[in-house]
C-alpha cells in the first residue's frame, strides 16, 4: 500500500536545526521557542496554494525527533543517550518534484525562493526548474545489494520486556496511567560497504507502506516504511490516523482471514484504539474550531506486509487563528505512540526505557509554504548514523495486556525490517 504522490527534493536553501532544544537556521543560534521560530521563517515565504498540483508545493521537510517532547513538558532526559542526533532538522526546499502513482504524470514546482524581487524570482524559479528536469533525465545509478549487518541487539531481553510490561500493568491497575507504549531499540554495526539508499529501495519493497520515507544527511540516513499518518492538514481540514491494535499476518489465506476477524473482535484491541482516539480528539479541540472534531471512522482494518492493523480517523477543522505549526505543537508527539495520560505515559516511556528514542515515534514530513502539511508517525523507521543502525518496536500496553503476546507483537512489527537487512527471521534476544 502506497501514498498517492512520492517527492523528491533536494539542495535546499535554507536550514532549520534543534539540538538540545536550542534552534539554530544556516547555523545561527535563535533564542527562544523553537516552535515560535519555525512559525516565523514558514512565514517569510507565504506562497498561495494551487488545487491543480501535489499538495507539496515547497517547504520545509525533514524530520521531528520524539525527543522534542522535552521543549513542551518537563520531562526527564533518558538516562542513555541514544545516537546523540539532533531533535530536528527540517530543510527549505524551493523546488519539489512529485511523482502521482494514480496516474504516473511527473510534476516539478519550482517557487523561486529566498528571491525577493518578483523578476529575480521568476527567473531562478525557471533555472532551478530546469535544473531539476536535467538532473532527472541524467543516469541512474541502481544498486540491489545494500551489504550485510553484524549481529543485532536488543536493550531488552525478552524476560526483561515481560517484566517491563508487568510493570505498566501494575501502574494501570494502580491508577496510575491508562496505556503506555513500550518499545525495545535493536541495533546493530554495518558492513563498510552498506548502501543506504539500496536498503530504503529493499525495505520500501519489502513493507510498502503509505508514509514512507529517505532522509539524507551526509552520514546520516533516516529510512522509514511507516503506515500511519501523524497530521495533514489541508487547507482548514485536519486529519489524524491514529493505529492502535496489532496482529501478525499468515500466509494461509484463510488462516489470514482468520486473524483480521480475532483483530476486530479484540475487546483489548479496540478499547486501547479507542483511547487514543479520545486523546487525539481532546488534542485536536485545542486548535480546532468549536463542534468540529468528529471520527469518521474507529478501528477499521488495515492490513499490511507481515500485520493487520487497526486504525482509525480523526478529523477537525482547524481554528481561524492556528495553521500547521500551531497543530503540530498541540497533539506533538503523537498520542499511539506514548499512551493516556500523554505526560504521565512519556514519563513512565522515559523510565522504563531509558534510551532515547531520538527520531523514532516522532514525525516525518513536510509543511509547505502553502500552509499545508502532511507528516507521518515515524515507527518502523531506521536511523543509520555512519556504520550503526538503530530502530525500534513497541507495543501499547492496557489493563488487559497478556506481557508475553505484547513482546511477541513487537517481534512481528520489526520482521519486515530484519528481512531488509537480510537478517534471520526475528527471534528472542
Amino acid at each position: 500500500m502506497l501514498g498517492r504522490y512520492s517527492y523528491l527534493a533536494c539542495d535546499p536553501f535554507s536550514t532549520y536545526i534543534v539540538a538540545d532544544g536550542q534552534a539554530s537556521c544556516n547555523g545561527k543560534p535563535l533564542e527562544g521557542d523553537p516552535w515560535e521560530h519555525l512559525r516565523k521563517l514558514l512565514a517569510k515565504y507565504p506562497q498561495e496554494h494551487r488545487p491543480a498540483l501535489p499538495p507539496f508545493q515547497g517547504g520545509a521537510a525533514g524530520f521531528l525527533a520524539y525527543d522534542l517532547n522535552r521543549t513542551l513538558e518537563r520531562l526527564p532526559a533518558p538516562a542513555v543517550p541514544g545516537q546523540h542526533l539532533p531533535q530536528s532538522i527540517l530543510h527549505f526546499y524551493d523546488v519539489v518534484v512529485s511523482y502521482d502513482h494514480h496516474d504516473g504524470r511527473c510534476w516539478i514546482v519550482s517557487t523561486g525562493w529566498p528571491e525577493r524581487d518578483p523578476a529575480r524570482r521568476i527567473e531562478r524559479a525557471r533555472r532551478r526548474a530546469d535544473e531539476f528536469a536535467a538532473l532527472l533525465a541524467g543516469p541512474k545509478s541502481p544498486n540491489d545489494s545494500p551489504g550485510t549487518a553484524d549481529e543485532w541487539h536488543s536493550n531488552f531481553s525478552r524476560d526483561d520486556y515481560i517484566a517491563a510490561v508487568q510493570r505498566v500493568i501494575d501502574l494501570i491497575l494502580a491508577g496510575d496511567v491508562f496505556q503506555a507504549n513500550i518499545a525495545q531499540r535493536f541495533s546493530a554495526r554495518l558492513s563498510t560497504s552498506f548502501d543506504p539508499l539500496a536498503f530504503y529501495c529493499r525495505l520500501r519493497s519489502l513493507n510498502p507502506a503509505p508514509f514512507a520515507a529517505l532522509l539524507r544527511y551526509g552520514k546520516l540516513t533516516i529510512a522509514s516504511s511507516s503506515p500511519e499518518r501523524f497530521l495533514r492538514l489541508d487547507g482548514r481540514q485536519v486529519e489524524t490516523r491514529p493505529i492502535k491494535g496489532t496482529i501478525a499476518r499468515s500466509t494461509d489465506p484463510k488462516e489470514d482471514q482468520r486473524l483480521a476477524e480475532i483483530l476486530l473482535a479484540s475487546e483489548k484491541d479496540r478499547a486501547e484504539n479507542t483511547m487514543i482516539v479520545d486523546l487525539l480528539r481532546n488534542d485536536l479541540s485545542r486548535v480546532c474550531a468549536a463542534h468540529s472534531v468528529d471520527v469518521p471512522a474507529l478501528c477499521k482494518l488495515e492490513s499490511y506486509a507481515s500485520v493487520h492493523h487497526l486504525v482509525s480517523i480523526v478529523r477537525g477543522e482547524l481554528a481561524g487563528d492556528q495553521d500547521a505549526v500551531t497543530l503540530l505543537r498541540a497533539c506533538f508527539p503523537g498520542g499511539s505512540i506514548t499512551g493516556a495520560p500523554k505526560v504521565r505515559s512519556m514519563e513512565i516511556i522515559a523510565d522504563i526505557e531509558r534510551a532515547a528514542r531520538e527520531v523514532y515515534c516522532g514525525a516525518i514530513g513536510f509543511i509547505g509554504f502553502t500552509g499545508h502539511m502532511d507528516t507521518n508517525i515515524a515507527i518502523r523507521t531506521v536511523t543509520i548514523d555512519d556504520d550503526l543502525a538503530v530502530f525500534h518496536a513497541g507495543s501499547g500496553i492496557t489493563a488487559m495486556s497478556e506481557p508475553e503476546a505484547e513482546y511477541e507483537e513487537t517481534l512481528a512489527k520489526a520482521q519486515r525490517i530484519f528481512d531488509a537487512f537480510g537478517a534471520k527471521a526475528a527471534g528472542a534476544f
